[in-house]
């Protein structure tokens, strides 16, 4: 229980990570340099047994479509707390997507989950002005979408060991965000911003990179590995819920009555989506 809470506070803290190491890099320049500090286990452990078209697939949405655009997300104005709540539709996308090219029906839970979080992201669509812009809200679900492609993905290609997938799929992000950073910026832009980046966003991308993606997702894999998945699901929940926490303790984030009633929303149907059944039906799982 402590090393999955430990998890989510890790993911959860990711997203105040993003805003400092924005500071100094552009969005394209920071995914890069995130999955170039993250892939650095492939030399140690061995590629997963995943065919190189599919790897490469999952490293383009999992990782590369899914931060690109959140970075983006953040450039235009995304508040990173409601950012740590938004991304949280991918649970939506990811069992809508599955429903229609896995034919993996959802449950009446997952449905109402599903509802209940779509109104919630309605509810925030409504606050659109000051702080968040129209712009930044389509570019957060669209890295919510990349993210649930990347998951449907990743269910179709069986069990397969999550360390050595999160390295050797962070191989890909790289060279495609070195392109968009090129094309934004003729020249050396990453190598630039890295000789002149203060060391609270050198910190902050070590962070995303070695911590939030490499040593997080050797916890939660291992999580996966030894326990059901309904019991180890659950404590996903603390990542956004650390995430507004920790924005409005370090950026002072407040915001109105309707928004905090979207975002109440959204984790409410997350809640519905990912929580067991019941507890028998869990002991039992773990029983077996």
């Amino acid at each position: 229980m402590a090393l999955a809470a430990l998890t989510s506070v890790i993911w959860g803290l990711a997203f105040v990570a993003i805003k400092f190491a924005l500071e100094s890099f552009s969005p394209p320049e920071l995914t890069a340099l995130r999955f170039a500090i993250a892939c650095l286990p492939v030399f140690f452990l061995p590629r997963p047994v995943i065919a190189w078209p599919m790897l490469i697939l999952i490293g383009l949405t999992l990782f590369t479509g899914q931060f690109l655009l959140l970075f983006f997300a953040y450039t235009a104005g995304m508040p990173p707390g409601l950012a740590s709540v938004t991304q949280q539709i991918q649970a939506f996308f990811t069992v809508l997507l599955a429903a229609i090219f896995l034919r993996d029906r959802p449950t009446r839970r997952q449905i109402i989950g599903m509802a209940v979080s779509f109104g919630g992201l309605g509810l925030v669509a409504l606050t659109i002005g000051g702080n968040l812009t129209l712009r930044g809200l389509m570019l957060a679900m669209g890295a919510a979408f990349s993210w649930a492609v990347g998951n449907v993905l990743v269910k179709r290609v069986g069990e397969v060991p999550m360390l050595p997938l999160m390295a050797w799929g962070s191989l890909v992000p790289p060279l495609p965000a070195l392109l968009v950073a090129a094309i934004n910026d003729p020249g050396l832009p990453l190598l630039s911003a890295l000789l002149h980046a203060s060391w609270a966003s050198l910190a902050a991308a070590l962070y995303l990179g070695a911590v939030a993606t490499g040593v997080a997702f050797a916890f939660w894999g291992r999580l996966l590995a030894r326990y059901p998945s309904a019991t180890v699901a659950p404590f996903a929940l603390l990542a956004p819920c650390t995430g507004v926490i920790a924005a409005a303790l370090i950026f002072g984030e407040q915001f109105g009555p309707l928004r905090y009633a979207g975002m109440a929303l959204i984790l409410t149907g997350l809640t519905i989506i990912v929580l067991p059944v019941s507890r028998r039906a869990v002991a039992g799982h773990a029983a077996r």
